[in-house]
């Protein structure tokens, strides 16, 4: 979906199409040099990762298996407590493996932070994160994050997978959403 076709919903693009693909070529070549000689585990990370990662694992030039994980953070209100359920686990054994963890974005950083303790604790040689966003304002805890490719605002945003109500995750470029949508 491009984002004319919903202007009235959105109040300002953060992130074009563009910059997305562009970006997404610069932490491949990262990525591809980080993990010379070896696989790695791409983890995406459901709902929100799909567009990050089928990307991302189109534009790397090396080998790499992926798996799927979706986790629900769940608390009073509509914030995250860190409180994690595991409600899709993956289907790799990690022991010895070489993990990429994809996301689409990082907030609080809670249920990141327990998602890398969590795929540690299984064995694997090593765990890194790749995030296409991060909102460094709305960080709970420090989150080691090896490949960023956005830092934005602690806007809520909506596109490139990431919804609001299941809506607007097919929408090309990372917008703000207008508050009259949600409020």
């Amino acid at each position: 979906m491009d984002s004319t076709h919903i202007s009235d919903d959105l109040s300002e693009i953060l992130v074009t199409e563009a910059q997305l693909v562009a970006k997404t070529a610069e932490l491949a070549r990262q990525i591809e040099a980080d993990y010379e000689g070896r696989t790695p585990l791409l983890v995406g990370v459901l709902k929100g990762a799909v567009m990050v990662m089928a990307d991302l694992a189109r534009e790397l030039r090396v080998h790499v298996e992926m798996d799927w994980m979706a986790v629900s953070s769940y608390g009073a209100g509509t914030k995250s407590s860190g409180v994690v359920r595991i409600l899709k686990d993956l289907d790799s054994d990690l022991h010895g493996r070489d993990v990429l963890i994809v996301e689409d974005i990082i907030d609080s950083g809670l249920t990141l932070s327990w998602l890398r303790e969590n795929l540690e604790s299984r064995g694997a040689a090593s765990v890194e994160i790749c995030a296409m966003l991060r909102k460094p304002d709305a960080a709970k805890v420090e989150v080691d994050v090896r490949y960023v490719g956005f830092e934005i605002p602690n806007d809520f945003v909506v596109g490139y997978g990431l919804d609001f109500a299941e809506r607007y995750r097919n929408l090309r470029d990372v917008a703000v959403l207008a508050t009259h949508i949600y409020e």
